[in-house]
């Protein structure tokens, strides 16, 4: 055991600092969905060595958001990476086998991403104990008319596009289908390379 824990990638340089600064971001990304977060390379990630398959943005979110309370759902492709003792040692988070139980999700890629009705949803009573996912993606591209979704709703001005790649109509399907029972609901943050944006449940999306 030590030497699995001698192996793993170190987490943020400066904890305290790194994470208020991610934390921001992520507040800033699902405030005004589509705008489009950049973590700085020179500061936040600086020295930061993320687990296997792992977008560097992706494991900074996950290291400033979860501690040794939240429980954490990993999809198959992390199966044989390092992600779940990185996170266990790094945050004390608790990875747990069924994503029902889960307060966040980590999808490895696009194509991972389990039906939304099978994410905890929350109650209208209390619509925060529904789980946040974060999904690595194969690129968040400049708009392309033909594919963008167009977003609507609180903290977009008017409309804004926004192109995922890989997530296409059955996901969009499911996306309306859950907004009928709002103010439950998913939130997402979508992820390449060192940049994510949000996408909250109260987003309204025509594509």
């Amino acid at each position: 055991m030590q030497m699995q824990l001698n192996d793993l990638g170190r987490g943020f340089s400066q904890p305290a600092l790194c994470s208020q600064s991610v934390f921001r971001h992520v507040l800033a990304a699902l405030s005004l969905p589509a705008s489009l977060q950049v973590l700085d390379p020179a500061a936040a990630l600086q020295g930061m060595d993320p687990p296997q398959g792992a977008h560097p943005a992706a494991a900074a979110v996950l290291l400033a958001l979860l501690d040794q309370d939240c429980k954490l759902w990993l999809s198959p492709g992390f199966m044989h990476s390092d992600a779940a003792p990185w996170l266990r040692f790094h945050t004390g988070c608790t990875v747990v086998s069924e994503l029902a139980e889960a307060d966040f999700a980590w999808v490895a890629a696009a194509c991972e991403v389990p039906p939304l009705s099978r994410f905890p949803q929350g109650n209208p009573q209390y619509p925060d104990q529904s789980a946040t996912c974060i999904v690595q993606v194969d690129g968040l591209q400049a708009p392309d008319p033909a594919m963008a979704w167009t977003l609507s709703g609180p903290g977009v001005n008017g409309c804004a596009q926004l192109q995922v790649d890989g997530l296409g109509a059955e996901f969009l399907a499911q996306w309306r289908a859950s907004q009928l029972h709002f103010p439950c609901g998913v939130d997402f943050l979508f992820t390449h390379g060192q940049t994510f944006v949000g996408l909250p449940r109260s987003t309204q999306i025509q594509g």
